[in-house]
């Protein structure tokens, strides 16, 4: 219906925006229809998830739960632990298979989100690429940056802002593309996370991003102020500790306790499996010249 109040624009804002718990808290809303009481629950879930409440999530979804539910219970259950990622993918694919949800729209984020974690991106973009909500859109432009296909992410990128230009998900969209295009792109990335600072609630991922940009700019020192104030938010957020690695090791300061923190926390991040493949080459060498 054209021109009906939108109840969960805040919600969803605040989920895009990395302010999970500013989520949860206001996600109590009156008169939902059915479909935005399932979006809203979905958000909500979802933002236990990335709050790393995993269990929390998976005893209260049961099985009569709605589609799009269970598809979130899914992505609990993958995070939760690495016991499950194989029985969880089986249960995915078996769920796409069926032509009866196989178009769920969150079944498919949820999809493209599990195997973009596994880094089979054309797994993912099977099942994302068709678009249909500006999260699979937005989506879609991560995995193919992921790929090192900023020509295809800025396709999708124009797919949305023919949608809604000023949606905050385009917003972000348009910085994560700059960010991966670099140069003179670098600033205009940095203003949009600027102008998110002003709207919004500052989170980790604005801080993170206003972080990353200075770095790209050179500005250490102020990226390094960015980063301790998004650690003093979470201190176990994977993305602060590896962008506190980079940028102590720019200013000449020790990385190893960051590195230490996001190895204890977050054991399969890039740059976790990079620093134990440098380690490795280096006793390597080491070996082969004793």
């Amino acid at each position: 219906m054209a021109g009906a109040p939108d109840h969960l624009f805040n919600l969803r804002n605040n989920f895009y925006l990395g302010a999970y718990q500013a989520a949860i808290n206001t996600s109590d809303l009156p008169n939902l229809s059915p479909d935005d009481a399932v979006e809203r629950d979905s958000l909500v879930y979802r933002s236990y998830i990335a709050l790393s409440s995993y269990q929390l999530v998976i005893h209260e979804i049961d099985d009569a739960a709605a589609t799009p539910l269970q598809a979130v219970k899914l992505l609990a259950l993958y995070l939760s632990s690495p016991e499950n990622k194989e029985s969880t993918i089986s249960s995915l694919k078996e769920w796409l298979a069926d032509s009866a949800i196989a178009n769920n729209a969150i079944l498919r984020l949820i999809a493209g989100i599990i195997f973009m974690h596994e880094e089979d991106y054309n797994e993912a973009l099977k099942h994302t690429n068709a678009g249909g909500t500006m999260e699979l859109h937005a989506l879609n432009v991560q995995i193919f940056l992921k790929m090192h296909r900023s020509d295809y992410a800025e396709k999708q990128l124009r797919i949305m802002q023919q949608i809604d230009e000023d949606h905050t998900l385009t917003q972000l969209a348009t910085a994560w593309l700059n960010l991966a295009v670099g140069g003179s792109k670098i600033q205009e990335a940095y203003l949009i996370f600027q102008d998110f600072s002003e709207k919004y609630p500052m989170t980790g991922l604005i801080l993170n991003g206003k972080a990353v940009c200075c770095m790209h700019m050179g500005n250490f020192d102020e990226a390094e102020t960015l980063l301790l104030e998004a650690l003093n938010k979470d201190a176990k957020d994977p993305e602060t500790l590896a962008n506190l690695v980079v940028c102590s090791l720019h200013i000449g300061k020790s990385s190893s306790r960051y590195l230490s923190q996001l190895k204890l926390s977050h054991p399969d991040h890039v740059l976790v499996k990079r620093a134990s493949s440098a380690e490795d080459n280096f006793e390597r060498a080491v070996q082969s010249v004793a």
